[in-house]
């Protein structure tokens, strides 16, 4: 039963969510979705939701389902404004999709640590630096002009990666009974 009310919440809050692009496209030419662009939200949307609906039901130290929510989060918003806009420049470019491969670290590390807090303190740590790298790859491989405010989202969402990191490493603290300055 637990899983039918998760599937019906998510899915009702998914339909919410997308309800504001379509009745804003009903008043306004700035918004312009195609079903292909509700199909992939649609997918985002509820695979985060299900996501958060799978942290929040763990039991276990509270740092540790604050920072797996964290990185959901984090990931959703990293996903949604690349697709939007780009993070360097605009359109395909090899530092976008670098961007786009900051998740899949930060995935591929918590499967190597089967989920654990400490192997995902290092994950998350690994996301941070990728992520600190995307304005770097768009220099080199690119030849993009970065601009500071690109340089400061890419550091505002390695800060992100890193808070989930932090707490990762309270929960591992706090299951494996150390004290932490």
């Amino acid at each position: 039963m637990t899983l039918t009310k998760s599937l019906t919440r998510v899915s009702l809050i998914t339909a919410l969510l997308l309800s504001v692009p379509l009745v804003a496209m009903q008043f306004t030419a700035e918004v312009n979705w195609s079903l292909s662009d509700f199909v992939l939200m649609g997918a985002l949307l509820f695979s985060v939701g299900m996501a958060l609906e799978l942290v929040a039901s763990q039991r276990g130290p509270v740092a540790y389902r604050l920072a797996a929510g964290g990185a959901v989060l984090t990931t959703l918003l990293l996903i949604w404004s690349n697709l939007a806009v780009g993070f360097i420049g605009s359109g395909p470019n090899a530092a976008n999709l670098l961007c786009g491969a900051v998740p899949l670290v930060a995935l591929a590390g918590a499967v190597l640590a089967r989920f654990q807090a400490r192997g995902m303190t290092y994950a998350m740590v690994a996301a941070a630096l990728v992520q600190a790298l995307v304005p770097v790859a768009g220099l080199l491989a690119s030849h993009l002009e970065v601009r500071p405010q690109e340089w400061v989202i890419s550091l505002v969402f390695a800060a992100f990666w890193l808070a989930s990191a932090w707490l990762f490493q309270r929960a591992d603290a706090a299951t494996s009974g150390q004290r932490l300055a």
